[in-house]
């Protein structure tokens, strides 16, 4: 699937129904883009660069952490053992944590304008004509997602507030040394939706705020 899936977006709703052993293996192609399988003596590499989407209840039952009159009915141990089929070394790999909470009934009586999908579709388009216009030397058209080391010193360059907010959110949250490349790419891309030619310290705030579930720190 996540070969089928190249160039695409693979979706997987209820990750934690998924085995152990599934959603390990998807661990190579986010980190490399390729998937590697041996048959019979033989080893064949196939191109894997997806968007990965996934989504998951909070428990097993749906209800943990909610305010509304349904209660959990999940044991700790239920809990844990849901919760543990996403293991570190994954979520070090997935860039954006989002909680999604219940929409409050209030909200949907009184609907305020937001950002309709047209802007936000012209503001990506224009985003991905700078990344485009980046990496011009490349192949296709590559995202910040695949900058390496030296193209995040060259585009990504932090300054004293940035570098030192990342370095408090490391110390604060335990963050893995994975987690920092992933961080100012994802703080570039907002950058880059912002309009912003250098990444500011409330770009990298953002940024850090999509890393909470690898620690525990949602639901």
């Amino acid at each position: 699937e996540c070969s089928l899936s190249h160039g695409g977006i693979l979706f997987l709703d209820e990750m934690p129904e998924f085995s152990r052993h599934v959603l390990e293996v998807l661990r190579q192609p986010l980190e490399s883009g390729v998937v590697t399988i041996g048959r019979s003596k033989q080893v064949f590499t196939f191109p894997a660069r997806i968007l990965l989407i996934g989504s998951c209840n909070p428990c097993p039952c749906g209800f943990f952490g909610t305010r509304e009159k349904q209660t959990c009915s999940c044991s700790p141990q239920q809990i844990y053992k849901y919760r543990s089929k996403l293991s570190g070394p994954l979520l070090d790999r997935i860039d954006l944590h989002i909680e999604v909470p219940r929409v409050p009934v209030q909200l949907l009586h009184n609907r305020k304008a937001e950002e309709s999908s047209k802007d936000i579709q012209q503001r990506v388009e224009q985003a991905r004509a700078v990344q485009c216009e980046r990496y011009h030397y490349r192949p296709g058209c590559p995202f910040n997602s695949v900058m390496n080391g030296e193209e995040l010193r060259q585009f990504a360059q932090l300054d004293k507030e940035g570098q030192e907010m990342l370095q408090l959110a490391f110390e604060t949250l335990g963050l893995s040394a994975r987690a920092y490349d992933r961080i100012v790419k994802v703080a570039r891309t907002i950058a880059d939706l912002d309009g912003a030619s250098n990444v500011e310290v409330a770009h990298v705030a953002e940024a850090i705020r999509y890393r909470a579930l690898d620690r525990g720190l949602l639901f």
